[in-house]
């Protein structure tokens, strides 16, 4: 800066001396020599009077200078010590080598020089070693924005206690939006005396009143069966600590009664925008219905979603009028479609290939063309006795296509019917879901936060056995007689078996009246036990996996099978089966690797343990008594260690 000044002054005296020098020579060549005299007197004094004035200004900014790099020091010493901004120098070993003095009374006093980081705070070495820019740390109950200098072995503590308690403060006050819905409500009154309804209904506005008034929740009942409530983030973060225990205090309550009523709620959050949060609740409570009501789903805008409840079985309805609409509604769609394609899952079981049949055999009472999508290499080893069955019958096996197949004569007017999953990474072919412009979706498990993209029609009922049933029920509802042939209605059948274990788990009276029909149109039940035969071979190995079993706490059954054997999902789960035959078992998980290197994971239950909360946890799902998962990037060994710490977090967190 000096250099500036002194540069800016000289140029300054040059060009006065370049001035009267000017003067000078005019003067000497166009006057006389006297006036020239004169002026090379005044130049002199000129020249003089700069040389001195020049001496004058150095020293007086060599002074300014001087004083002014003083008061800089002195500020930056000030700054140093005296700023609200915590300082520390440490060395290689993290141990502390000088502190600032706000730092210093930061930790009460104490320098803790010589002394480990970790006497500050154990979250100071962590941020050193990572390689994060900046990050966290609590101090004294207050918290702190660490920024790390690694080179230097220096870190900086700026105090951001306030800033994040505004931001917490506005987290915690956002606005909550929520429905809440009372299960069946309509057909359990349903021409119960008005003595008892009216009861009933006192009881149940009673209960939900008290918990909102307890927890200081905004509620205001809109219909019969639906109530809206308003709640802030705080208040929302309680109800998850608590698990929604509202669940239990309906359920058991209603249970004393014989009454089969329980509560869904679903809850739109994390958002400032109102209309949102009303859609977000909305879809989180039709979310809820679709996985059997009893729980409570919380959806977000990012998508994220979260699961409490679904204790309870799903209750049957009591009217089959959706079965029929559903019927209808998929009679109109076929008709205006080209053709219709069905797919269930990959590796198909009994069920997919039953329900498949079960929608060709609607499409072809409504005059169109339908083909059921297969890969030879891809059938679960439970249906290839019945894939061989279907292969002697050339005009039914002439409807089986492959992928390829399907991808090429698929159309936008062509209607795709999904059954038996709705998840859009677990059917046969994902890319007929984008190349066709209508889907429909039939499944029978409890939805899952995964979901096929915007389907013109879903039937999806928890409570069925089966996709096998609720398929058998459209054909009932059907504007024109079908005729079955043998193969087709036993296949149907042999799907509904196998999902009940021959009619002793997940039945309900829709599921022998399903059974019913298709034995009047000659379902051949000889046939079903012939194909659900397992030869020698097949037996062995499920008994090689229940050799390998363990009781965890006591009643839970945990069988693994060896690192080099694999299995497919079918025979693991019929060892779950197994397994939860055995006495003083409540439920049963068996770990093997399968074909493809992933490890799965089969999970069954008598319902004292909802085994699809435990699946979903770790990625799976299904039913509260069925359901499992597939993990990647997994050892045997690491997957049973994870699932017996979902089970804790389940057993000792709640459901």
């Amino acid at each position: 800066m000096s250099n500036q000044i002194k540069h800016r002054w000289r140029k300054d005296q040059l060009l006065i001396l370049g001035i009267l020098s000017l003067v000078f020579l005019v003067c000497t060549v166009i006057l006389n020599w006297i006036i020239g005299l004169v002026g090379l007197v005044i130049l002199a004094f000129v020249i003089f009077w700069i040389l001195r004035s020049d001496v004058k200004f150095e020293k007086k900014l060599e002074k300014y200078i001087t004083t002014l790099s003083h008061r800089v020091k002195k500020v930056g010493d000030e700054a140093l010590l005296e700023m609200p901004i915590g300082i520390i120098l440490y060395d290689e070993r993290y141990n502390i080598e000088w502190m600032n003095t706000y730092m210093i009374s930061l930790t009460g006093g104490n320098s803790f020089l010589a002394h480990s980081i970790n006497h500050i705070s154990e979250a100071l070495i962590p941020i050193i070693t990572g390689d994060e820019e900046e990050a966290v740390a609590k101090i004294n109950k207050r918290r702190y924005r660490v920024v790390p200098k690694r080179e230097e072995r220096l870190l900086y503590l700026f105090d951001v206690t306030p800033f994040l308690e505004t931001k917490e403060r506005y987290s915690n006050e956002q606005t909550v939006f929520a429905i809440i819905y009372l299960d069946n409500y309509d057909e359990v009154t349903q021409g119960m005396e008005d003595q008892l309804k009216s009861n009933l209904n006192n009881k149940m506005t009673a209960i939900i009143k008290d918990w909102a008034l307890e927890k200081e929740i905004y509620l205001k009942r809109f219909s019969s069966e639906k109530f809206f409530a308003v709640l802030d983030q705080s208040k929302l973060k309680d109800l998850e600590k608590g698990k929604f225990s509202i669940l239990d205090d309906v359920r058991e309550s209603t249970s004393k009664s014989h009454i089969p009523l329980t509560l869904s709620v679903g809850i739109g959050a994390n958002t400032t925008s109102l209309l949102e949060l009303g859609q977000l609740a909305q879809s989180a409570l039709d979310l809820a219905l679709g996985r059997g009501g009893d729980q409570v789903v919380i959806k977000h805008p990012d998508g994220k979603v979260r699961f409490f409840g679904g204790k309870s079985n799903p209750i049957e309805k009591r009217t089959r009028v959706r079965a029929r609409v559903i019927s209808h509604a998929l009679s109109e769609l076929i008709i205006e479609s080209d053709q219709v394609m069905v797919m269930g899952h990959q590796l198909p079981d009994m069920d997919a290939i039953g329900a498949g049949i079960g929608i060709m055999e609607i499409a072809e009472a409504n005059e169109k063309h339908a083909s059921i999508v297969v890969e030879p290499e891809n059938y679960g080893s439970g249906v290839i006795k019945l894939i061989e069955e279907i292969q002697e019958r050339e005009e039914l096996w002439s409807k089986f296509i492959s992928t390829e197949e399907a991808i090429d004569q698929t159309t936008e007017k062509t209607l795709v019917v999904v059954v038996d999953t709705h998840k859009p990474s677990m059917v046969m072919e994902p890319k007929l879901l984008t190349k066709a412009d209508r889907v429909v979706v039939m499944d029978h498990h409890r939805r899952g936060e995964e979901f096929i993209k915007d389907p013109v029609l879903v039937y999806m009922e928890p409570y069925a056995s089966s996709t096998s049933e609720l398929v058998t029920e459209l054909l009932e509802y059907q504007p024109k007689k079908l005729k079955l042939g043998v193969i087709e209605a036993t296949s149907m059948l042999a799907g509904i078996t196998v999902d009940t274990k021959s009619f002793t788990l997940r039945t309900g009276a829709r599921t022998f009246d399903a059974a019913s029909y298709l034995r009047a149109n000659g379902a051949d039940t000889i046939l079903v036990q012939k194909l659900l035969r397992e030869d020698l071979d097949h037996f062995n190995r499920r008994a090689k996996l229940i050799q390998n079993t363990e009781l965890y706490r006591g009643d839970i059954a945990i069988a693994v099978g060896d690192k080099d054997m694999t299995c497919d999902q079918v025979l693991i789960a019929q060892a779950a089966d197994t397994l939860l035959s055995m006495e003083n078992i409540r439920a049963s998980f068996v770990i093997s690797v399968l074909k493809d290197e992933k490890i799965g994971i089969s999970a069954r239950s008598l319902g004292e343990i909802n085994v699809q909360l435990v699946m979903e946890s770790i990625g799976g799902g299904g039913h509260l008594t069925n359901a499992a998962t597939q993990l990647n990037d997994m050892t045997i060994e690491e997957a049973k260690d994870k699932l017996k710490e979902v089970i804790d977090e389940y057993l000792e967190g709640g459901e």
